[in-house]
Protein backbone atom coordinates (compact mmCIF):
# COMPACT_ATOMS: atom_id res chain seq x y z
CA UNK A 1 0.00 0.00 0.00
CA UNK A 2 2.72 2.32 0.96
CA UNK A 3 4.71 1.79 -2.54
CA UNK A 4 1.07 2.28 -4.04
CA UNK A 5 0.94 5.20 -2.19
CA UNK A 6 4.01 6.49 -3.64
CA UNK A 7 3.44 5.55 -7.34
CA UNK A 8 0.11 7.31 -6.55
CA UNK A 9 1.40 10.94 -5.76
CA UNK A 10 4.31 10.57 -8.35
CA UNK A 11 1.81 10.47 -11.38
CA UNK A 12 -0.62 12.82 -9.73
CA UNK A 13 2.45 15.16 -9.63
CA UNK A 14 3.60 14.53 -12.66
CA UNK A 15 0.29 14.98 -14.17
CA UNK A 16 -0.38 18.51 -12.51
CA UNK A 17 2.74 19.85 -14.02
CA UNK A 18 1.51 18.58 -17.49
CA UNK A 19 -1.66 20.55 -16.96
CA UNK A 20 -0.19 23.45 -15.43
CA UNK A 21 2.47 24.02 -18.24
CA UNK A 22 0.15 23.50 -21.05
CA UNK A 23 -2.22 26.35 -19.12
CA UNK A 24 0.94 28.60 -18.70
CA UNK A 25 2.08 28.30 -22.74
CA UNK A 26 -1.47 29.11 -24.05
CA UNK A 27 -1.93 32.03 -21.21
CA UNK A 28 1.78 32.95 -22.65
CA UNK A 29 0.67 32.68 -26.09
CA UNK A 30 -2.49 34.92 -25.15
CA UNK A 31 -0.63 37.61 -23.59
CA UNK A 32 1.92 38.01 -26.13
CA UNK A 33 -1.06 38.28 -29.02
CA UNK A 34 -2.21 40.76 -26.71
CA UNK A 35 0.37 42.46 -25.87
CA UNK A 36 -0.59 42.52 -22.47
CA UNK A 37 2.38 43.50 -20.35
CA UNK A 38 0.65 42.06 -16.68
CA UNK A 39 -0.32 38.86 -17.34
CA UNK A 40 2.88 37.69 -19.28
CA UNK A 41 4.63 38.54 -16.58
CA UNK A 42 2.42 36.46 -14.42
CA UNK A 43 2.47 33.32 -17.04
CA UNK A 44 6.86 33.62 -16.78
CA UNK A 45 6.66 33.76 -12.63
CA UNK A 46 4.20 30.73 -13.04
CA UNK A 47 6.48 28.61 -15.52
CA UNK A 48 9.47 29.53 -12.86
CA UNK A 49 7.73 28.27 -10.34
CA UNK A 50 7.04 24.80 -12.28
CA UNK A 51 10.07 24.89 -13.43
CA UNK A 52 11.34 24.83 -10.30
CA UNK A 53 8.83 21.89 -9.20
CA UNK A 54 9.68 19.58 -11.68
CA UNK A 55 13.15 19.73 -10.72
CA UNK A 56 12.40 18.80 -6.91
CA UNK A 57 9.94 16.03 -8.61
CA UNK A 58 13.19 14.77 -10.85
CA UNK A 59 15.25 14.65 -7.79
CA UNK A 60 12.60 12.54 -5.84
CA UNK A 61 13.28 10.18 -9.12
CA UNK A 62 17.00 9.55 -7.48
CA UNK A 63 15.11 8.20 -4.56
CA UNK A 64 15.14 4.69 -5.59
CA UNK A 65 17.11 3.02 -2.62
CA UNK A 66 15.03 -0.04 -1.23
CA UNK A 67 14.90 1.82 1.97
CA UNK A 68 14.83 5.36 0.80
CA UNK A 69 11.16 5.99 1.25
CA UNK A 70 11.53 4.77 5.01
CA UNK A 71 11.66 7.10 8.54
CA UNK A 72 14.98 8.07 9.68
CA UNK A 73 17.22 8.17 13.05
CA UNK A 74 20.02 10.97 13.06
CA UNK A 75 22.27 11.11 15.62
CA UNK A 76 24.59 14.32 16.10
CA UNK A 77 27.80 13.96 18.09
CA UNK A 78 29.70 16.45 19.41
CA UNK A 79 33.51 16.06 17.94
CA UNK A 80 36.74 17.21 20.68
CA UNK A 81 36.61 21.15 21.86
CA UNK A 82 34.82 20.90 24.94
CA UNK A 83 31.73 23.68 25.52
CA UNK A 84 32.46 25.01 21.60
CA UNK A 85 32.14 21.94 19.58
CA UNK A 86 28.90 20.86 22.07
CA UNK A 87 27.36 24.02 21.40
CA UNK A 88 27.39 23.45 18.08
CA UNK A 89 26.32 20.06 18.04
CA UNK A 90 23.15 21.37 19.24
CA UNK A 91 22.93 23.76 16.17
CA UNK A 92 22.94 21.14 14.00
CA UNK A 93 20.34 19.24 15.73
CA UNK A 94 18.36 22.40 15.97
CA UNK A 95 19.08 22.94 11.77
CA UNK A 96 17.96 19.35 11.11
CA UNK A 97 14.79 19.69 13.21
CA UNK A 98 13.76 22.72 11.50
CA UNK A 99 14.46 20.70 8.24
CA UNK A 100 12.47 18.40 9.31
CA UNK A 101 9.41 20.57 10.43
CA UNK A 102 9.59 22.14 7.20
CA UNK A 103 8.86 18.87 5.25
CA UNK A 104 5.80 18.41 7.90
CA UNK A 105 7.59 15.77 8.87
CA UNK A 106 6.94 13.91 12.94
CA UNK A 107 9.94 14.27 14.79
CA UNK A 108 10.71 12.08 17.74
CA UNK A 109 13.47 12.28 20.86
CA UNK A 110 15.43 9.23 21.27
CA UNK A 111 18.40 9.99 23.35
CA UNK A 112 19.61 13.26 24.76
CA UNK A 113 23.21 13.49 26.26
CA UNK A 114 23.66 17.38 27.19
CA UNK A 115 27.09 19.19 27.42
CA UNK A 116 28.78 19.93 30.78
CA UNK A 117 27.71 24.22 30.13
CA UNK A 118 25.73 24.37 27.23
CA UNK A 119 25.12 22.50 24.12
CA UNK A 120 24.66 18.62 24.29
CA UNK A 121 27.37 15.50 23.85
CA UNK A 122 25.01 13.97 21.40
CA UNK A 123 21.46 12.74 20.50
CA UNK A 124 19.54 11.07 18.52
CA UNK A 125 16.26 11.52 16.80
CA UNK A 126 13.27 9.78 14.62
CA UNK A 127 12.08 11.82 11.75
CA UNK A 128 8.79 9.86 10.06
CA UNK A 129 7.99 11.22 7.07
CA UNK A 130 7.92 10.49 3.12
CA UNK A 131 11.89 9.88 1.49
CA UNK A 132 12.72 10.70 5.20
CA UNK A 133 15.76 8.51 4.80
CA UNK A 134 16.19 8.84 1.14
CA UNK A 135 17.18 13.12 1.89
CA UNK A 136 18.70 13.00 5.06
CA UNK A 137 21.15 9.67 4.22
CA UNK A 138 23.21 12.88 2.31
CA UNK A 139 23.96 14.58 5.79
CA UNK A 140 26.24 11.94 6.92
CA UNK A 141 29.71 13.27 7.79
CA UNK A 142 31.94 15.88 9.46
CA UNK A 143 29.95 19.08 10.14
CA UNK A 144 32.58 22.19 10.48
CA UNK A 145 31.81 25.81 11.83
CA UNK A 146 33.95 28.73 12.00
CA UNK A 147 32.75 31.51 14.13
CA UNK A 148 33.83 34.18 16.76
CA UNK A 149 33.17 32.15 20.16
CA UNK A 150 29.90 33.37 22.21
CA UNK A 151 32.27 31.82 25.19
CA UNK A 152 35.55 33.33 24.59
CA UNK A 153 36.36 36.57 26.53
CA UNK A 154 38.63 37.87 23.98
CA UNK A 155 36.69 37.38 21.29
CA UNK A 156 38.67 34.78 19.50
CA UNK A 157 37.79 33.17 16.17
CA UNK A 158 36.91 29.09 16.81
CA UNK A 159 36.41 25.99 14.55
CA UNK A 160 34.43 23.57 15.75
CA UNK A 161 33.14 19.83 14.59
CA UNK A 162 30.44 17.52 14.97
CA UNK A 163 29.34 14.84 13.69
CA UNK A 164 26.00 13.62 12.13
CA UNK A 165 25.22 9.71 11.11
CA UNK A 166 21.77 8.87 9.42
CA UNK A 167 20.33 4.90 9.43
CA UNK A 168 16.60 4.25 8.30
CA UNK A 169 14.04 3.09 10.05
CA UNK A 170 13.73 -0.91 9.41
CA UNK A 171 10.12 -1.71 8.72
CA UNK A 172 8.47 -5.21 8.27
CA UNK A 173 9.63 -5.33 4.32
CA UNK A 174 13.76 -5.67 5.36
CA UNK A 175 14.56 -8.55 7.54
CA UNK A 176 17.71 -7.94 10.43
CA UNK A 177 19.24 -10.90 12.10
CA UNK A 178 20.53 -10.67 15.12
CA UNK A 179 21.50 -12.65 17.72
CA UNK A 180 21.04 -12.59 21.41
CA UNK A 181 24.87 -14.24 22.30
CA UNK A 182 25.99 -11.16 20.41
CA UNK A 183 24.30 -8.39 22.61
CA UNK A 184 25.49 -6.44 25.88
CA UNK A 185 22.23 -4.95 27.71
CA UNK A 186 23.16 -2.36 30.17
CA UNK A 187 20.53 -0.31 32.06
CA UNK A 188 21.25 2.62 33.65
CA UNK A 189 19.88 6.08 34.98
CA UNK A 190 19.60 8.88 32.79
CA UNK A 191 21.76 11.83 33.56
CA UNK A 192 22.98 15.36 32.63
CA UNK A 193 20.58 18.62 31.59
CA UNK A 194 16.85 17.84 31.08
CA UNK A 195 14.56 18.72 28.58
CA UNK A 196 10.95 18.89 27.08
CA UNK A 197 11.05 15.97 24.85
CA UNK A 198 13.36 13.65 27.51
CA UNK A 199 11.97 11.83 30.10
CA UNK A 200 15.04 11.28 32.84
CA UNK A 201 14.26 7.89 34.02
CA UNK A 202 15.80 5.16 35.72
CA UNK A 203 14.90 2.92 33.12
CA UNK A 204 17.46 3.72 30.27
CA UNK A 205 18.92 1.04 27.99
CA UNK A 206 21.84 0.70 26.35
CA UNK A 207 23.06 -2.21 24.08
CA UNK A 208 26.09 -3.01 22.46
CA UNK A 209 26.35 -5.49 19.80
CA UNK A 210 29.51 -7.15 20.70
CA UNK A 211 31.00 -8.17 17.06
CA UNK A 212 30.34 -4.68 15.27
CA UNK A 213 31.36 -2.46 18.06
CA UNK A 214 27.74 -0.46 17.72
CA UNK A 215 26.04 0.77 20.55
CA UNK A 216 23.06 2.21 20.93
CA UNK A 217 20.94 3.96 23.66
CA UNK A 218 17.90 4.83 24.37
CA UNK A 219 15.97 7.08 27.54
CA UNK A 220 13.22 8.46 25.91
CA UNK A 221 10.13 6.52 28.02
CA UNK A 222 9.77 6.18 31.62
CA UNK A 223 9.55 1.93 30.13
CA UNK A 224 12.20 -0.22 30.40
CA UNK A 225 10.79 -2.20 27.52
CA UNK A 226 9.78 0.17 25.45
CA UNK A 227 13.13 1.72 26.11
CA UNK A 228 14.98 -1.53 24.68
CA UNK A 229 12.30 -2.12 21.80
CA UNK A 230 13.48 1.71 20.28
CA UNK A 231 17.05 0.96 20.81
CA UNK A 232 16.87 -2.78 19.24
CA UNK A 233 15.16 -1.10 16.20
CA UNK A 234 18.29 1.43 15.76
CA UNK A 235 20.41 -1.58 16.40
CA UNK A 236 18.32 -2.78 13.29
CA UNK A 237 18.82 0.46 11.25
CA UNK A 238 22.46 0.37 12.28
CA UNK A 239 23.18 -3.12 11.21
CA UNK A 240 21.16 -2.19 7.73
CA UNK A 241 22.96 0.79 7.11
CA UNK A 242 26.53 -1.37 7.59
CA UNK A 243 24.86 -3.55 5.00
CA UNK A 244 24.39 -1.30 2.82
CA UNK A 245 27.53 0.35 2.98
CA UNK A 246 29.44 -2.88 2.17
CA UNK A 247 27.34 -3.12 -0.76
CA UNK A 248 27.96 0.68 -2.03
CA UNK A 249 31.80 2.14 -2.36
CA UNK A 250 30.88 5.30 -1.78
CA UNK A 251 28.97 4.73 1.10
CA UNK A 252 32.07 3.31 2.33
CA UNK A 253 34.02 5.90 1.48
CA UNK A 254 31.13 8.21 3.40
CA UNK A 255 31.46 6.21 6.23
CA UNK A 256 35.06 6.25 7.11
CA UNK A 257 35.21 10.03 6.80
CA UNK A 258 33.58 9.95 9.57
CA UNK A 259 36.19 8.01 11.82
CA UNK A 260 38.03 11.41 13.15
CA UNK A 261 35.60 14.47 13.82
CA UNK A 262 38.50 17.22 13.27
CA UNK A 263 40.77 18.17 10.52
CA UNK A 264 40.29 16.83 6.85
CA UNK A 265 37.12 14.53 7.72
CA UNK A 266 34.73 17.30 7.09
CA UNK A 267 31.84 17.35 4.29
CA UNK A 268 30.66 20.53 4.80
CA UNK A 269 31.79 23.69 6.13
CA UNK A 270 29.80 26.61 8.23
CA UNK A 271 31.60 30.09 7.89
CA UNK A 272 30.46 33.22 10.11
CA UNK A 273 33.55 34.70 10.37
CA UNK A 274 35.08 36.64 8.83
CA UNK A 275 32.63 36.18 5.83
CA UNK A 276 29.34 34.63 5.87
CA UNK A 277 29.45 31.26 3.39
CA UNK A 278 28.27 27.62 3.99
CA UNK A 279 30.07 25.51 1.41
CA UNK A 280 29.60 21.95 0.88
CA UNK A 281 32.97 20.31 0.04
CA UNK A 282 31.67 17.31 -2.28
CA UNK A 283 29.97 19.03 -4.71
CA UNK A 284 30.48 23.11 -4.76
CA UNK A 285 27.43 24.12 -3.55
CA UNK A 286 27.43 27.14 -1.29
CA UNK A 287 25.66 30.33 -0.09
CA UNK A 288 25.96 32.92 1.94
CA UNK A 289 23.01 32.74 3.65
CA UNK A 290 24.23 31.27 6.33
CA UNK A 291 21.22 32.13 8.85
CA UNK A 292 18.83 30.39 6.17
CA UNK A 293 20.87 27.20 5.91
CA UNK A 294 20.82 27.38 9.86
CA UNK A 295 17.03 27.60 9.90
CA UNK A 296 17.16 24.12 8.21
CA UNK A 297 17.15 25.34 4.30
CA UNK A 298 19.41 22.48 3.27
CA UNK A 299 17.30 20.96 0.34
CA UNK A 300 20.24 22.47 -2.38
CA UNK A 301 22.75 20.72 -0.61
CA UNK A 302 20.92 17.43 -0.37
CA UNK A 303 19.61 17.81 -4.19
CA UNK A 304 23.26 17.84 -5.34
CA UNK A 305 24.81 15.23 -3.53
CA UNK A 306 21.65 12.76 -4.38
CA UNK A 307 22.50 14.20 -8.22
CA UNK A 308 26.50 13.43 -7.73
CA UNK A 309 25.75 9.90 -6.14
CA UNK A 310 23.50 8.84 -8.97
CA UNK A 311 25.82 9.97 -11.31
CA UNK A 312 29.06 8.84 -9.92
CA UNK A 313 30.28 12.17 -11.10
CA UNK A 314 31.24 14.22 -8.08
CA UNK A 315 33.15 17.67 -7.93
CA UNK A 316 36.61 18.16 -6.82
CA UNK A 317 36.62 20.83 -4.01
CA UNK A 318 39.57 21.60 -1.99
CA UNK A 319 39.01 22.41 1.25
CA UNK A 320 40.41 25.55 2.72
CA UNK A 321 41.20 26.53 6.26
CA UNK A 322 39.20 30.00 6.14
Amino acid sequence: MRERTRLTEAIAGIRSLKERLSYNRELLALAESDADAGVLAEAESALKDLQAEAEKQRSETMLSGEADGNDAFLEVHAGAGGTESQDWAQILLRMYVRWAEEHRHNIEWIEESGGEEAGIKSATIKIAGRNAYGWLKTETGVHRLVRISPYDANARRHTSFASVGVYPVIDEAITVDIQEKDLRIDTYRASGAGGQHVNRTDSAVRITHVPTGIVVQCQTDRSQHKNKSAAMSMLKARLYELELQKRDQEKQALHDSKTEIGWGHQIRSYVLHPYQMVKDLRTGVETSNTQAVLDGALDPFMEAELKARVGGVRKAVAATDD
